[in-house]
This record gives C-alpha cells, sequence and structure tokens, in this order.
C-alpha cells in the first residue's frame, strides 16, 4: 500500500513507500478551518523536558526520560495510524511507568508521516515543546473522532479544536499549522531519518539502536531487561 493510496479513517497496514515529498507543499500546509468550540481545558503536561526551543524551521527531537538512561528506546510512528494509537494507549504507557519515570530508559519519538493530515497533527503537536507528549496523547487517545472525516477542512478544524482544549490560542495554532517553512522542514527530516534506519512499518521499535522484530510489549520488555541486565 503506497502513502497516496491510503484511506482515512481506516488504515489496515501502515506501510512506508515511495517519497513523501509528493503528499506535501506550501499550499497543503493548513486547510482553513474556522470551528466555533471554545473548550478551554488545560491538556496534562508531561513533566519531563524535551529539547530547548528551536530556531524557524528546525526540527526538535522529542524526548521523554532521563538523559543519563542506560538504554535508549526510540519509536517511529503516525498520527494517523491505528497500531501507534494502540501503541501508545498500551505498550508507551507501561514502558513509561516501568523504564522511562525510573530513570531506566531514555525515550524518542520520530514522526512518520503518511498523508498532509498526519503531518498537520505533528506540527498542532510540536506547537508547544513543552506539551508534545500530552497534546499527542490527546491526538492518538481521540484519533476515531478527529479522523472521522474524508473533508480535509474538517479534518484541520478537528484538530484545531484539540489545540483549543489543550490551551493553545487560536493565533498560536494558526501560526503553528500555517508554518510552510517547518512543514518543508519535518517532511526532510522524516524521509531523512526512515531512510536511514530503514523504517517500513508504525510503530517500529528501536531498543539502543536496534530495529525490534516487534512491538509488543513481551518483546520491548524482553529487549529492555536484557540490555540492563547486561
Amino acid at each position: 500500500m503506497t502513502m497516496k493510496h491510503l484511506t482515512l479513517p481506516a488504515i489496515a497496514l501502515c506501510v512506508l513507500a515511495g517519497s513523501a515529498a509528493v503528499l506535501f507543499s506550501a499550499e497543503q500546509t493548513v486547510a482553513e478551518s474556522h470551528d466555533a468550540s471554545s473548550a478551554e481545558a488545560t491538556a496534562t503536561e508531561d513533566a519531563t523536558a524535551v529539547e530547548t526551543a528551536p530556531k524557524a524551521g528546525e526540527v526538535v527531537e522529542m524526548v521523554m526520560g532521563a538523559e543519563d538512561a542506560p538504554v535508549t528506546v526510540m519509536e517511529y510512528a503516525s498520527f494517523t495510524c491505528p497500531h501507534c494509537a494502540n501503541f501508545h494507549k498500551n505498550q508507551l504507557k507501561q514502558l513509561k511507568a516501568d523504564y522511562i519515570d525510573t530513570g531506566k530508559v531514555r525515550y524518542i519519538y520520530r514522526d512518520v508521516y503518511f498523508d498532509r493530515i498526519g503531518l498537520w497533527a505533528s506540527m498542532l503537536a510540536r506547537c508547544d515543546s513543552d506539551r508534545f507528549f500530552g497534546l499527542a496523547d490527546m491526538i492518538y487517545a481521540k484519533q476515531d473522532e478527529w479522523l472521522s472525516s474524508r473533508d480535509p477542512v474538517v479534518l484541520a478544524g478537528n484538530l484545531r479544536k484539540l489545540g483549543r482544549v489543550a490551551g493553545l490560542e487560536e493565533e498560536r495554532i494558526d501560526a503553528c499549522m500555517q508554518d510552510a517553512d517547518m512543514a518543508k522542514a519535518l517532511v526532510a527530516w522524516f524521509e531523512t531519518n526512515s531512510a536511514a534506519d530503514q523504517v517500513e512499518a508504525t510503530p517500529t521499535v528501536f531498543v539502543d539502536g536496534k530495529m525490534l522484530d516487534s512491538s509488543s510489549w513481551s518483546a520491548i520488555k524482553e529487549a529492555l531487561d536484557a540490555k540492563l541486565e547486561g
């Protein structure tokens, strides 16, 4: 299944193929949407520090956990991938409780873009790097809801609504989702990373640079315990 043939919201298997660059252009960065919702609840902010604020067009690596943790876990995921939503609901929650919060693991999240909608979701989540993991959790948890339409304008509006629920100001959401330079930088970053690491599906998990054959919790735990006990 090539990226240009993927359908939303149902994706049976998220597999990378071809060049993502053809899917995106400055004109596609954001579909204008004017949702009237005024929800202002604050999303849970992840207490773990991320890298410092980026310069214009600079991509920030999103990281949780102690910098000096003995093991590094890296996940490649897409906000439009249902398997990734399940991973974040289950495996990542367990990983955070048992290994990240206890100082054993440093976790790196890397984006994969199958379509412009996934790019928009990433641009929203990255709107405030200090809230990235809280926003990401919300986007994954409500994936079925915000991906319920095939209309790009409605989808963009749904993402904007999530941003407002997370406490982001409308002006900031506009600035983030209309940042063409960042969109281009993110796509180039994704293509470079996924090619270098030979990522072909999401979620894909690495433990200390080695790709796991499975993203199941048993496979992750086995790999982590072997590293920590070694």
